[in-house]
């Protein structure tokens, strides 16, 4: 009996047992590090950013091109337009503050990314081939820069031309005759050929921008997604470039 006594006691024994200390604090656990930049300023944010600026600008300018068409109707229904959008007043401004700065968020950080592939990459390719159907590599995707720095300056000049160009009074002196700074300004072969030539790279920086824009927000996943990006890209510049065609050869 002592010694079975003794044998459970020494198997007992062989369980240790660590005391808690009162005067020793538990151990936190170790916080993760937080990133160097809000996820806006990474690769992928910078294109989610310029998608949804995009798309923005997209909205806007299909609104304006309803507005040119207009004037296929008649003077009268465009300056009537352009007198009702001049009577928001406040409003009118502040939808032009917004797009202003949607278009230079969208200008900014497209020159971004396209100087960090320029960093990424010194040496250019010898030659450019399209790697199929997920890259959708093609002339509109090469020259996105170039088109897009292209408008944002014609931008510029298409204000000073239209928005602060010659004022003309109506007849019965209700309001500015937009219609007739139109006319006069696409009479002129110099700056309708220029227009033509402009929209039509607006068309070329669709084509890509608008698919492109919908790929960083995860929608274009379908394939006839690409061919319809192209088709509206095409239809929205054909649709402004044939305003000023019609003036020039007295269509309308």
């Amino acid at each position: 009996m002592i010694s079975t006594q003794s044998s459970e006691a020494d198997a007992l024994g062989t369980a240790s047992f660590t005391p808690l200390s009162s005067n020793k604090s538990p151990e936190l656990p170790e916080l993760p590090e937080l990133p160097e930049s809000s996820e806006w300023f990474s690769t992928i944010g910078k294109k989610l950013l310029t998608g949804i600026t995009g798309l923005g600008l997209v909205i806007f300018v299909v609104v304006h091109l309803l507005g040119n068409l207009t004037l296929f109707f008649s003077a009268s229904a465009y300056n009537r337009l352009a007198h009702i959008i001049e009577r928001l007043g406040v409003l009118t401004y502040l939808v032009e503050g917004g797009l202003l700065a949607i278009a230079l968020v969208h200008i900014a950080v497209g020159i971004n990314i396209h100087m960090n592939k320029q960093t990424a990459r010194p040496v250019k390719y010898a030659q450019y081939v399209s790697a199929g159907q997920p890259s959708r590599q093609s002339l509109s995707s090469r020259t996105m820069i170039v088109s897009g720095l292209v408008l944002g300056g014609f931008l510029v000049m298409h204000l000073a031309t239209f928005k602060f160009g010659t004022y003309y009074t109506l007849p019965d002196g209700s309001g500015r005759d937009l219609s007739r700074l139109v006319f006069e300004t696409f009479h002129r072969p110099g700056y309708t050929a220029g227009y033509v030539v402009v929209l039509s790279l607006l068309g070329l920086h669709l084509r890509h921008g608008i698919w492109s824009a919908l790929q960083s927000l995860g929608i274009a996943t379908r394939p006839g997604l690409y061919a319809a990006s192209a088709v509206l890209g095409s239809a929205i510049a054909l649709g402004f470039i044939g305003l000023p065609i019609s003036i020039y050869f007295g269509l309308i």
